[in-house]
């Protein structure tokens, strides 16, 4: 044997214990960044419609759902009626938040309105989540369209249909991304609020992947990104917002952010361009529905009152 294919083989001998331990700490790595992100921190709820009555008085008549998913797993909600034959609003949270966050304006968007209001935790989201992980809205899209077709099948107590019309969904960064999605599945959704929207999916698992590394690297970003595309088995798609809120047609959108610093500001504004039809544009708002729990009764009063009558409108 020649001296060259000798030295070769030497020293791919000497680099590849080496090698293979860099893919090993990359794999692990990656492992643990996606068992993370794609199960969020999960708290006790921050309040439930029980304690919520014994806090107001009045029994707050919001009762716990379960109905099943497209692919054959199962949701839950709370849900309030609203008066017969009503059109019905659907509100979704942001990442790592749960249903008890939107408690508050659903309340207030249900006897303002008298529509039926549906709050679903996300895939991953509450306390002993039915689905243990989220897919950054690759599959949470069509959950809400599976959320309408449970609205479609309640009855009053004479048996008519309870939602009649159209639909509307409110959503905050997560909720917002999955409400776009929705909405160009089921042309039904006719009118949409979202807060603090996503450019797209891969900002999302960006911010919840500095988060849970306690760090802002573009490495770990980016192997999180490639670990979450094979271990949802091709399902997270990062389809941007943009090119989902294109494919609208005929709804009325509301677009909500904060003032300068917020960090869904621009991508929020720029999705106003994106939109083919009526858009509203509130910026610079005290508070967003991200920090909605920690905001004063004025600020919340401030924020709420926009929205429901955006949808009271909307939707007539």
């Amino acid at each position: 044997m020649s001296l060259r294919p000798k030295l070769i083989k030497r020293v791919i001998k000497s680099f590849l214990p080496i090698v293979l331990v860099v893919v090993a700490a990359f794999a692990a790595v990656t492992v643990w960044i996606v068992h993370g992100i794609t199960r969020p921190p999960r708290t006790p709820y921050l309040v439930t419609p029980q304690t919520f009555s014994r806090v107001t008085g009045p029994l707050l008549k919001a009762m716990d759902v379960t109905w099943p998913n497209h692919d054959g797993t199962q949701a839950r909600g709370w849900l309030i009626r609203g008066a017969e034959g009503s059109p019905a609003v659907i509100l979704l949270h942001r990442y790592g938040a749960d249903r008890s966050w939107l408690l508050n304006v659903a309340v207030k968007l249900n006897e303002t309105t008298n529509f039926t209001v549906l709050w679903p935790d996300l895939r991953g989201h509450g306390e002993n989540p039915l689905v243990n992980r989220t897919l950054f809205g690759g599959v949470e899209g069509d959950d809400t369209t599976a959320a309408i077709d449970y609205l479609h099948t309640l009855k009053t107590t004479g048996g008519r249909p309870q939602v009649v019309g159209p639909i509307g969904v409110y959503g905050v960064e997560l909720g917002a991304y999955v409400a776009l999605d929705a909405a160009q599945r089921y042309p039904e959704i006719r009118a949409l609020v979202l807060d603090s929207a996503p450019a797209s999916p891969d900002d999302l698992v960006r911010a919840a992947t500095s988060g849970h590394a306690g760090m802002n690297n573009f490495l770990l970003q980016r192997l999180a990104r490639w670990g979450l595309k094979i271990y949802s088995f091709g399902k997270y798609q990062s389809t941007p917002s943009c090119e989902l809120a294109h494919s609208l047609r005929d709804v009325r959108v509301l677009l909500l952010t904060g003032s300068e610093g917020d960090p869904w500001r621009t991508s929020t504004l720029e999705l106003a361009r994106c939109i083919n039809g009526s858009v509203q544009v509130k910026k610079d708002l005290p508070v967003t529905g991200v920090f909605l729990p920690s905001a004063t009764g004025e600020q919340e009063e401030t924020y709420d009152r926009p929205v429901i009558e955006f949808f009271d409108k909307a939707l007539r």
